[in-house]
């Protein structure tokens, strides 16, 4: 190898003929490009900013996906679907049977439906529509029954929860019905 003369590659690519072609024009400081150059503080602050943002709202969605999925495989587990709850207890219609009275509350594709069987008689089933339920979702929501004393006549009265709303059908001449504005206002000065 002779070295008087330059050091030619054997393939000069368009990188190299680039890097070559500006070795050759850039003669003035202006022209030069440091390689320390970076871009401005506040493009990288607001990047990480960005970036950090969308990591928060990616684990916001996941984890809310997440908890959603659980609650609705807790409520599968403990309702069922359609979602159903069962009680007895003795409220007064048992006709001497000595047979507590079941109740079944539903969630039937949005429509609550409350059925009495008084002292276990199928025979004599009695059923109470509440109220019908609105929006998404809606029929994956329990319904959840209690039997309460509300207006002090020492017969337990039946008390629907959807959706932390409860609502109360007082226990009557034998059967459950819905309190009057008069019977409202007077379980609402006894609480």
């Amino acid at each position: 190898m002779n070295m008087n003369m330059p050091y030619r590659p054997a393939h000069t690519g368009p990188l190299e003929t680039r890097m070559r072609t500006n070795a050759k024009t850039t003669t003035s400081p202006s022209n030069l490009t440091s390689v320390t150059d970076h871009p401005p503080r506040q493009l990288i602050i607001a990047a990480y900013v960005g970036t950090a943002f969308l990591a928060a709202l990616a684990l916001y969605l996941v984890m809310n996906s997440v908890i959603n999925w659980g609650r609705i495989t807790l409520d599968d587990l403990r309702y069922g679907r359609p979602r159903t709850m069962h009680l007895e207890g003795f409220v007064g219609h048992e006709a001497g049977s000595g047979t507590p009275t079941r109740f079944l509350a539903m969630n039937l594709s949005r429509q609550v439906v409350v059925l009495e069987v008084p002292g276990g008689d199928p025979a004599s089933v009695r059923s109470f529509a509440g109220p019908y339920l609105f929006g998404a979702g809606e029929d994956l929501t329990p319904v959840v029954i209690a039997l309460r004393d509300m207006d002090r006549d020492n017969f337990p009265d039946l008390l629907i929860n959807v959706r932390n709303e409860t609502i109360v059908y007082l226990n009557k001449e034998g059967t459950f019905r819905l309190p009057t504005p008069e019977e409202q206002a007077g379980m609402l000065r006894e609480q």
